[in-house]
């Protein structure tokens, strides 16, 4: 349902029965995921034809899948601007933030991409509990993003730019998930991602040419395009359609600490004490954040 009692088609009600926290530790667990398959495309083609593939290849499952065009131009106007503003937002995220990775450490880049999350969790914060809530969060993350504060600078201005569409994503998407109950929000996302998937070819097309007769490069780049632009987008649009923005905000500090879990469970990687201890400020940072009424 929405805000005015109408029923909002889309997801349904099995997907509707999962709590809308449920979704964003599915997201996280996936966004860790996609880092896997793109490691097989770095070793094949430059950065940008990775960032092309990723979206490229989700934006066809998408196409495939929902035929996302009809609700595009089934939607209202001011819709449609939400969605093609997203769809840009997607592709010049993903370049920058492939960009950044490439000249920077993982961690920094991470830390500095949550920037823009501390800043819209702390304008819906409306008490001093949901501050100290995103003050241990805060916290966490530092104690578990491996920040390094010297590199080139180009490197760090693509990693700003990231944090900002980062920010920008969070905003327009949330937007998107609520925009119009008369289509699915899983719709909206893949024309969004169809609009990124045009943005995104002047950008890394050539790139990624010298890929495109390999198959290893391309089932690992529909690998990319799944596990880290369908899955995850997915996801947080079914939390967004529940969560208020500066509680999706707040979760965005679960990313690290699902990174850590991940590790565990899958690579058998014991954490330090310090990693430990960020994972559990993140936990009882969630724990303590109430959502505004």
């Amino acid at each position: 349902m929405n805000f005015d009692g109408k029923e909002v088609v889309g997801p349904g009600r099995l997907a509707d029965r999962v709590p809308a926290h449920a979704y964003f530790v599915g997201s996280a667990i996936f966004h860790y995921l996609g880092p896997s398959f793109a490691v097989l495309l770095f070793a094949r083609m430059p950065v940008a034809g990775v960032a092309w593939l990723r979206i490229v290849s989700a934006a066809a499952v998408f196409a495939l899948w929902r035929r996302p065009w009809r609700s595009f131009f089934a939607a209202g106007r001011d819709t449609r601007r939400a969605v093609v503003a997203l769809g840009v937002v997607f592709a010049l995220m993903n370049y920058s933030f492939y960009v950044a990775i490439d000249r920077l450490p993982l961690g920094t880049v991470a830390a500095i991409e949550f920037l823009g999350p501390i800043a819209l969790a702390l304008a819906g914060s409306r008490s001093g509990r949901n501050v100290a809530a995103l003050l241990f969060a805060v916290a966490g993350v530092w104690l578990l993003a491996d920040v390094r504060l010297a590199g080139d600078p180009l490197a760090f201005a693509w990693a700003f730019a990231n944090a900002a569409l980062f920010l920008l994503y969070i905003v327009l998407a949330h937007r998107v998930a609520r925009a119009d109950p008369g289509t699915s929000p899983i719709d909206r996302l893949g024309a969004a991602l169809l609009v990124a998937g045009i943005v995104i070819t002047p950008l890394g097309f050539m790139a990624a040419t010298p890929a495109l007769g390999d198959p290893v490069a391309l089932a690992a780049g529909i690998g990319v395009g799944i596990s880290s632009s369908v899955i995850p987008y997915v996801f947080d649009q079914l939390a967004m359609v529940r969560l208020p923005r500066a509680t999706y905000a707040l979760f965005v500090a679960l990313l690290p600490a699902t990174a850590v879990v991940v590790g565990i469970v899958v690579l058998r990687q014991i954490p330090t004490p310090v990693e430990a201890f960020g994972v559990a400020l993140v936990v009882f940072g969630i724990a303590l954040h109430r959502q505004p009424r």
